[in-house]
C-alpha cells in the first residue's frame, strides 16, 4: 500500500499529476480541486490510494487523508468503483458528501455524473452509517453552484495558464455551466475550458 507520494510536481494534466519520487515519475489520478493546489516544480505531498485490477495499477491522489478515507469508504457501497468515487469528490467536498448522506439529500448525489435517482437512493441507504458526521462547519452564504467559477479558475492557474487566459476560459464555459442547472460538474467544465484555450492558441 502506497500511503502518500512526496516530491516536486513534474507534470500536470486535466485529471492527473506526475510527482517525482526518488528519480521516478509517479502518475497520480486527481480531482480538479486537488490539481488546483499543485504547481509545476513545487514540492507536494499527496495522500494516495492504490487500486489494483487484473490489467492495471492506478494510484489516486488526494489533498489530505480525510479525502482519501472518504474515497475508500465510498467504494464499500455496491456499484461504486474508484472512478465514480473520484467523480463524487470532484463535485462535493468530503464534508458536503457527509452532509448529503446524513440528511438524505438525493439531489446532491444526482448532481454527480453517473448517479441517477435510484442509484442515489441506494447510496443513501448503504452509506448512511459509514461516512460519519460532517467534521467542519456547514457552508454558509453562496450556494454550491456559485463555487464552480473559483474551482475552475484555480484549476486552470494550477495547470500553468495565465490569470487572463483562465478568466476568459471560465467566461467561455459559463453558458454550459448555467445550462446544466443544479451543481455543475467541475471536471467536465475543465475539459471544455481546456478545449477553448487550445483553440485560442
Amino acid at each position: 500500500m502506497i500511503a502518500f507520494v512526496s516530491g516536486p510536481v513534474a507534470a500536470l494534466a486535466p485529471d492527473s499529476a506526475v510527482v517525482e519520487v526518488g528519480g521516478i515519475g509517479i502518475a497520480v489520478q486527481c480531482t480538479p480541486n486537488t490539481l488546483s493546489g499543485l504547481r509545476m516544480g513545487r514540492q507536494t505531498k499527496l495522500a494516495t490510494s492504490l487500486v489494483v485490477r487484473e490489467d492495471s495499477l492506478t494510484l489516486y491522489g488526494f489533498a489530505d487523508d480525510d479525502e482519501r478515507q472518504v474515497f475508500e469508504l465510498l467504494q464499500t457501497a455496491s456499484g461504486v468503483g474508484p472512478r465514480l468515487a473520484q467523480a463524487m469528490l470532484a463535485v462535493h467536498t468530503p464534508d458536503a458528501l457527509r452532509r448529503a448522506i446524513a440528511t438524505g439529500d438525493e439531489k446532491a448525489l444526482t448532481a454527480v455524473p453517473g448517479i441517477g435517482k435510484k442509484g442515489a437512493q441506494k447510496l443513501l441507504l448503504e452509506l448512511k452509517d459509514r461516512l460519519g458526521a460532517p467534521t467542519g462547519a456547514p457552508a454558509v452564504g453562496a450556494p454550491v453552484t456559485q463555487g464552480w467559477r473559483d474551482q475552475l479558475h484555480a484549476a486552470l492557474i494550477g495547470l500553468g495558464y495565465a490569470t487572463r487566459e483562465a478568466e476568459e476560459a471560465v467566461a467561455a464555459v459559463a453558458p454550459q455551466a448555467e445550462a446544466a442547472g443544479g451543481t455543475p460538474q467541475v471536471g467536465q467544465l475543465l475539459k471544455a475550458a481546456l478545449q477553448t484555450l487550445n483553440r485560442a492558441r
